[in-house]
């Protein structure tokens, strides 16, 4: 039987998550909880990686099992085994031919930035930050040189382990509420720490250390020397997976969560 879970987790108090020898990894703790309620060893497969420090409202796992349990149990049960940090949203019998990573055709990201001089006690580690001011027209005109399918190598992380650099982003938003900065930002799939690079190289925009026409000098040139640094990763959520309606997947409405810290 193969099962898919919904799950939600804050990433700061794990190393990624990827499995690790020494553990303390998001799919370590999520397989530890799994295998208690199926009695048996589990081995997960995620939609997409996550680095130590990041967010997810909706990851999407499968894992197959011969354990025949009630659908509760893979959700209050596996709660049950798992730190307040991760929680199982909802569970769902697939077919076989699901696969939480080849099976998804999009995925969704949002990256919160308080822009003010000080940073924020009361959001540490839910928020990146950035102390001087940021001009967000020029940002937003900056951001629509990377929309479209391109080759993203200069937003690429050295041990990024993707076949294909090129990927179709289908949005990158922008918006300033208060001292908050949001960047909102789809693609049928990403790259290792190509989101954090986006928004380190809108940053620099921003702060007007080069012009917009800048981030189409640094995509076209696909080296990742051209870029700028990789940003924190506090801010960073992964807000949802794309699958086809075949599946039958519950649709959430988590965004409510977010938005409170706006």
């Amino acid at each position: 039987m193969r099962i898919a879970l919904g799950v939600e987790y804050n990433g700061a108090p794990f190393f990624g998550w990827q499995s690790q020898a020494e553990g303390q990894t998001i799919q370590d703790t999520l397989q530890h909880a799994i295998g208690r309620i199926a009695e048996q060893p589990i081995s997960i497969v995620a939609a997409g990686r996550t680095d130590t420090g990041v967010h997810a409202l909706e990851q999407v796992i499968h894992f197959d099992t011969a354990a025949d349990r009630p659908i509760t149990a893979w959700v209050r049960g596996v709660n049950a085994f798992l730190p307040h940090s991760i929680t199982v949203l909802w569970a769902h019998p697939v077919p076989e031919e699901f696969h939480a990573r080849f099976s998804a055709h999009g995925r969704s990201y949002r990256y919160l930035l308080i822009n003010r001089p000080t940073r924020s006690a009361i959001y540490a580690g839910k928020v990146g930050w950035f102390h001087a001011p940021l001009d967000v027209a020029a940002m937003q005109t900056a951001a629509q040189y990377l929309l479209g399918e391109h080759d993203f190598s200069a937003f690429r992380a050295a041990e990024c382990q993707a076949k294909s650099p090129v990927k179709h982003l289908q949005q990158l938003d922008i918006r300033r509420q208060g001292d908050m900065l949001v960047f909102d930002i789809s693609a049928d799939a990403f790259l290792h720490h190509m989101v954090r690079n986006i928004v380190g190289c809108l940053v620099y925009v921003g702060k007007e250390k080069y012009p917009p026409d800048w981030l189409a000098e640094v995509l076209y040139g696909r080296e990742r020397s051209f870029a700028a640094p990789t940003f924190a990763p506090d801010g960073l959520y992964l807000r949802s997976i794309k699958y086809e309606a075949k599946w039958g997947l519950p649709q959430m409405r988590n965004d409510t969560i977010l938005e409170e810290l706006l």
